[in-house]
């Protein structure tokens, strides 16, 4: 880090976070990051007072609406929207399926759509789904699967005038692989296409900029940024307009309403526009707009875990008894593994008998798993930074890693 640059203060944050008292080391972020103090309160603050449904002229609604917009108004900052482009749900698999059903009502049988081997499968299966309803043709973008990239040159040839819709991660759930998602986004424009991105693993570790991403779909889920179990898909409000969802005659027609069936936990928007302020304030001498200052704050993050994850990457390359799968250039924190001879749920409860949390399976990265043949093996170990993580925490899962080659003896 460069002197002048923001600089990320690890012990001030992990004093927001309870949750680290309960002496685990937390290497789970990937599947769900911890909630500093702050998300608590704002939660538990708006359950203490009236919060009634929306639409009402007393001030309990309006309190609501309140909350409702100040959440919109927070994510669209975090990814650089505008907050009546802001579509909040319960998580973004609900989410994606509603997009993909109000899109597929203008497909015709032979348009196309592109999925990539890369994603989560919430950002394949409706995709697929849908295009078979439709009659239109799925067509695949595949990984490398040495490095486990995702090569942007291919969409030159998949990309076709017949194309509707891209739909690619921003950073992978399993593996950290960063694609060039703006260069995709890019041959996918130039023929009319639609892009919609997955950005929930991305988001809690870059600043993201949809506009730069060439994301006319931009996906996150609170519950990766330290807030609850929230969803958000972020478009152009006209967009939006276009699109005709399901949904109860009753309902608003207004954009984004007309997106958000069913009455939503708005105590929970609470919580994501102070898990947003959260990120702003990782900064302590970060000033400026909100966006500035979440700008200041996710470039230190992505600083301070970039240093640390390149110590466990290496770390866990070096030991012969460990298979690091991939090898990406541009990653997020987030890498996954096997060890020969043991099955990775055996590894995830000897690295959690050791103190530490860490996932196993395929993570719904399913297509990613199968290609690279690691399924197979009952999937892998996943171990994934996030910005309260430690030196000495890093340091003791080396060695808590290192020391499951006794295991195999």
């Amino acid at each position: 880090m460069h002197p002048g640059e923001p600089r990320l203060d690890v012990a001030r944050v992990r004093g927001q976070f309870p949750g680290l008292s309960d002496g685990f080391v937390h290497t789970d972020a990937p599947g769900g990051t911890l909630v500093p103090e702050s998300v608590v309160h704002a939660v538990s603050s708006a359950m203490r007072v009236p919060v009634a449904n929306r639409g009402g002229v007393f001030p309990s609604s309006a309190r609501t609406e309140g909350l409702v917009a100040s959440a919109r108004a927070a994510v669209a900052d975090l990814v650089g929207g505008i907050s009546t482009g802001v579509v909040l749900g319960p998580n973004t698999t609900s989410l994606t399926y509603a997009i993909a059903r109000a899109l597929s009502r203008t497909w015709r049988y032979g348009d196309e759509v592109v999925v990539s081997r890369l994603d989560h499968d919430a950002n394949i299966r409706p995709w697929v789904t849908l295009a078979e309803r439709a009659g239109a043709v799925v067509r695949w973008a595949e990984v490398d699967i040495e490095t486990g990239e995702l090569p942007a040159w291919q969409y030159d040839d998949l990309i076709t005038p017949r194309t509707r819709l891209v739909a690619v991660t921003a950073a992978s759930n399993a593996i950290g692989t960063r694609p060039d998602v703006a260069a995709i986004a890019a041959r996918a424009h130039a023929v009319g296409a639609l892009v919609y991105v997955d950005a929930v693993q991305a988001a809690p570790h870059v600043f993201l900029d949809r506009a730069a991403l060439g994301a006319d779909f931009l996906a996150v889920s609170a519950y990766t940024w330290c807030g609850p179990h929230v969803g958000a898909v972020v478009a152009d409000p006209a967009l939006l307009a276009d699109l005709d969802p399901d949904r109860v005659v009753p309902a608003p027609d207004r954009v984004p309403d007309r997106f958000e069936t069913g009455t939503p936990p708005f105590e929970l928007y609470a919580g994501v526009t102070a898990a947003v302020d959260h990120l702003a304030g990782l900064c302590e001498d970060a000033t400026g707009s909100r966006r500035d200052r979440l700008h200041a704050s996710m470039t230190a993050v992505a600083a301070y875990e970039s240093s640390l994850f390149e110590w466990l990457d290496q770390a866990l390359r070096a030991m012969r008894h460990v298979q690091v799968v991939g090898f990406p250039e541009h990653t997020t924190p987030t890498l996954s593994f096997t060890v020969p001879g043991m099955r990775p749920r055996q590894v995830a409860a000897e690295l959690s008998r050791r103190g530490i949390c860490a996932w196993d399976g395929d993570f719904y990265a399913r297509e990613l798993f199968d290609a690279l043949g690691v399924n197979e093996l009952g999937g892998a170990v996943r171990l994934g930074l996030a910005h309260y993580n430690t030196a000495e925490e890093v340091g003791y899962v080396i060695d808590s890693v290192a020391a499951l080659r006794g295991a195999l003896v």
